[in-house]
């Protein structure tokens, strides 16, 4: 499959690219994407989260009436988790979400991920470019040459300059992620897939490199 290279201002460049079909154009796989999504979302949790039991929570332990004649429930002492500032049956403590997922089952996922944004015609390959300085109006522009700059984007790229960096971290819904680091949930979490053309060639040869 070709895709035609645009300018910054929207034109065509007047040369296209080839997307290799081993890579965007594969049976999907939704298992391997459900997977692959709740394997990064776990890895993402912190996990201390942590409330205090009976044993933890500060106060008298004195029982505070006899066990039995009064009419009403035992209790042994202000701790109680039934009343207020007692402690939590049963409460979170700290704990790893993560788990492990086989490579092939994560690079199954990343290639679906890829088709399904090809299939939704969401990929967008733009020559290589670099900004003067790092004001963000100049930047923008450029998003909204490419019809970009009002939905959530995420350009890809070999290696960002600082200059591309700092203009883009003020853009609500768009981020700049180098071709190394682009991940499952990134490319199913963007509307549009933004490619320089050095980006997608890094991508291709890291696939390549893969098997």
């Amino acid at each position: 499959m070709t895709v035609e290279v645009l300018k910054t201002d929207g034109s065509k460049a007047g040369r296209t690219v080839t997307l290799p079909s081993e890579l965007f154009a594969i049976e999907p796989n939704d298992h391997a994407l459900y997977m692959a999504v709740k394997y990064y979302l776990a890895n993402q949790r912190q996990g201390t989260h942590k409330s205090k039991e009976k044993s933890e929570v500060s106060g008298s332990t004195r029982k505070l009436h006899r066990q039995k004649g009064t009419g009403g429930s035992r209790k042994g002492s202000i701790k109680n988790p039934l009343f207020r500032g007692g402690g939590r049956i049963f409460g979170p403590k700290p704990r790893d979400y993560s788990f492990r997922l086989n490579k092939k089952v994560r690079d199954l996922a990343y290639r679906s991920a890829l088709t399904y944004k090809v299939k939704d015609q969401a990929v967008t390959v733009v020559e290589d470019f670099s900004l003067e300085n790092h004001k963000t109006k100049p930047y923008f522009s450029i998003l909204k040459n490419l019809g970009v700059a009002d939905i959530r984007s995420i350009l890809v790229v070999d290696q960002p300059d600082a200059n591309l960096l700092r203009a883009a971290r003020n853009i609500e819904d768009h981020q700049i992620v180098r071709a190394s680091q682009l991940n499952t949930y990134q490319i199913l979490n963007c509307r549009r897939l933004l490619f320089t053309e050095s980006g997608l060639k890094q991508l291709i040869q890291r696939s390549s490199a893969n098997n």
